[in-house]
């Protein structure tokens, strides 16, 4: 009885709460349903003379693809192959996708290769992180880089041609397991870890689908009771992921990029009571030439006189008080007040936090 209490007031709270409206297939997804990376090694013929020419385990791949036909070339063979390359394949292997269909590929050069366009891609099997093959890749590239050389040494290149694609260059041989079908709950994960917006998913699902049907088991994990069978849990799904919920306000953080000079502040920052002020000082060197001439008749000798001029500028600004708790809007218009700039603006944030004065975490990246 107390459990259920204890849940039904975290439900009201989760309610009551001001937050934005999202639907729950926009902040995360269920466990298991996601994309799985092939990669394969393989072999582009083709080339007009801008492969790898005579390395070793490209003659070794060339040989093995001969011998899949039964050419068995001779052990001293080693022909110069600048017409192929060898190529490693990456390709995402989408969530339910059936033997038969099609995914894109990307193929990248591994050896000297100077460009791939214009070549073909000899049938490669690709395979998972289990080493099972899960994919046959075969094609022709379509390459958007270019490179000339010429015979002085110089070149152009444009882009990067010694990689390319293969629209549905692979077709599907084997599904992947997800045990959508069969599993115990259906567990739904967030794209960021929160403890309110969990609750709220899991309050928004027994709204719909009756008390009990879910719980937030962390700030990451809603586990959502479901019959078994792939089609009642298809349609199942379909209602959860289009329900609205209220998504928690994220933590406040200001995010400070010090290579670019970019600060990015979430609507959550609050600052207390602190007097900011910030100046800048600028230290002069003019250097100046003088000729000094000899009057007449003195026999003196002309003479270069160097006058240096040092002078030091301190540029005034006004202090200005932050009262406490100001919004985000309030600390924006304080620090423009004084003209400040980006990398300022990074200095005065940083003196905030260090002085216990900024209520939010400061990440610089």
């Amino acid at each position: 009885m107390l459990r259920n209490m204890l849940l039904a007031l975290l439900a009201l709270f989760a309610a009551a709460s001001p937050a934005q409206a999202d639907r729950i297939k926009d902040l995360g997804g269920f466990q298991g349903i996601r994309s799985n990376q092939l990669t394969g090694y393989g072999v582009v013929v083709g080339l007009p003379g801008t492969g790898d020419d005579n390395l070793e385990y490209t003659v070794q791949s060339v040989k093995a693809v001969a011998s899949r036909f039964g050419l068995q070339l001779p052990a001293s063979a080693n022909p110069g192959l600048k017409n192929a390359a060898v190529v490693l394949i990456t390709a995402e292997l989408p969530a339910f996708a059936k033997p038969g269909q099609r995914i894109d590929i990307t193929v990248a050069s591994m050896g000297k290769a100077k460009s791939l366009r214009g070549g073909a891609l000899v049938l490669t099997p690709l395979m998972g992180a289990d080493g099972q093959i899960y994919a046959m890749a075969q094609g022709n590239l379509a390459v958007g880089g270019l490179g000339a050389e010429g015979a002085d040494g110089s070149k152009i290149v444009v882009n990067v041609p010694s990689t390319g694609r293969i629209p549905e260059g692979a077709t599907v041989e084997r599904a992947v397991a997800t045990g959508f079908a069969d599993t115990p709950f259906l567990t739904y994960n967030l794209a960021r870890a929160d403890f309110t917006t969990a609750q709220n998913v899991a309050a928004a699902i027994n709204r719909k689908l009756g008390f009990g049907t879910a719980q937030a088991t962390d700030a990451v994990s809603v586990a959502v009771r479901a019959p078994v069978g792939a089609d009642v849990r298809a349609m199942l799904m379909s209602e959860i992921e289009n329900l609205d919920v209220a998504s928690a306000e994220p933590p406040a953080k200001v995010i400070v990029n010090a290579r670019t000079g970019t600060v990015v502040i979430s609507s959550a920052v609050r600052v207390g009571t602190a007097a900011v002020t910030h100046g800048k000082l600028t230290v002069r060197i003019d250097e100046n030439q003088r000729v000094s001439q000899p009057a007449p008749f003195s026999q003196g000798q002309t003479a270069v006189e160097n006058r240096s001029k040092v002078s030091i500028e301190e540029e005034k600004k006004p202090m200005f008080l932050l009262n406490p708790g100001p919004k985000l809007a309030d600390v924006v218009k304080a620090v423009n007040a004084i003209g400040a700039s980006p990398a300022d603006l990074v200095a005065i944030l940083e003196a905030l936090k260090e002085a216990g004065a900024l209520k939010a975490e400061l990440v610089v990246l």
